[in-house]
């Protein structure tokens, strides 16, 4: 899947890792928010950047005091009309000063990039 940032498309180096799957060594890997907390003490150990991946009914308030850990964080857009994670951005963003990387996943329109810049993506 193609990755915009800064206007161009660009190699992803981020492997998204599914629940119970083998997390690869040595390279970024995005892991899902049940997964970051259930094993959380092992993952912050990685010699590599971590991401997690939240759904649009999860909170960024849940992983608040985990966000130092972070090198990004990717919030879902399950459909177009579900604009939480807009929200969640802007609090990222404002509460939580988080300087990382935000990424939109899932349905995600082209239409909405402005928007998304505006929030904090």
């Amino acid at each position: 899947m193609p990755l915009l940032k800064e206007g161009a498309f660009v190699a992803d180096p981020w492997v998204t890792v599914a629940d119970g799957a083998d997390i690869p060594a040595d390279v970024p890997v995005i892991v899902s928010q049940e997964r970051w907390l259930e094993r959380a003490k092992e993952l912050a150990g990685r010699n590599a950047p971590i991401g997690v991946r939240l759904k649009s009914h999860q909170s960024p308030e849940t992983i608040a005091e985990d966000l130092h850990r972070f090198s990004l964080v990717a919030l879902e857009f399950p459909h177009f009309k579900d604009g939480r994670a807009y929200s969640y951005a802007r609090l990222l963003r404002e509460r939580y000063g988080f300087k990382g990387e935000i990424r939109a996943v899932g349905n995600v329109l082209r239409d909405q990039h402005l928007f998304m810049i505006r929030c904090g993506f």
